[in-house]
């Protein structure tokens, strides 16, 4: 049965664009799919990913390829993303940073400090959180972290991730939707959470700028 006729099957929109690639190239699709949504945001993975579960379900491709084609397209994905932050490098990000209000150079050696003693886990785990998933690729390519713990930590955390909604999607079948919403509340929070520290932290930075001034 192909995926295309089932009662539940989505036909407009990212859904339906990326099941008519599913369709086309089986779980070749559903990789290029994953790989996509590391430069393209708006393709959002906790519905790609469920619909490809959804897919192995009706035996368009086996749940073993949903998994490893899926895994597959996010590395490529990430590896893009780590080869265009080789490419940026420390020395192009510190000019920019010098024109932006608030931010300091010293900023970005805390940061790059804090890369290189937690980057390994800043990868995997970044990998299992929304948002985060496709940007914490760049970061290592900036630092120059090792190819190998790139390859080998993004594997780790996107495998985890995506079996998790892969899986999901091929046990619920026809209801493979009812993963989505779930998966915004925890991407609403993850913003939320991302919010409130960046204000928190331009406060502070304001703050001790009128000091200084005022002393």
């Amino acid at each position: 049965m192909s995926v295309s006729d089932a009662a539940s099957a989505p036909t407009d929109g990212l859904a339906g664009w990326a099941l008519d690639l599913m369709d086309r190239l089986g779980g070749v699709g559903a990789g290029l799919a994953i790989a996509l949504e590391n430069f393209f945001p708006p393709l959002p993975s906790e519905v790609i990913l469920p619909l490809a579960g959804f897919a192995a379900s009706l035996g368009s491709f086996t749940l073993f390829g949903a998994l490893f084609w899926t895994t597959l397209g996010s590395v490529v994905g990430a590896l893009g993303l780590y080869s265009l932050g080789r490419w940026v490098g420390e020395q192009r990000i510190r000019l920019f940073i010098g024109r932006i209000p608030l931010v300091e150079e010293r900023d970005l050696d805390r940061s790059t400090d804090w890369f290189q003693r937690h980057g390994r886990k800043a990868v995997f785990f970044g990998r299992m959180v929304p948002v985060f998933r496709s940007l914490i690729s760049v970061p290592a390519g900036v630092t120059a972290m090792p190819i190998w713990q790139f390859l080998a930590f993004t594997t780790a955390g996107s495998l985890i991730w995506n079996s998790l909604f892969v899986i999901a999607g091929y046990q619920l079948g026809e209801n493979w939707q009812v993963v989505e919403p779930y998966a915004q509340v925890l991407q609403y929070v993850v913003i939320a959470g991302v919010t409130a520290v960046v204000i928190y932290g331009l406060q502070r930075r304001i703050r001790s700028r009128l000091a200084r001034r005022a002393s």
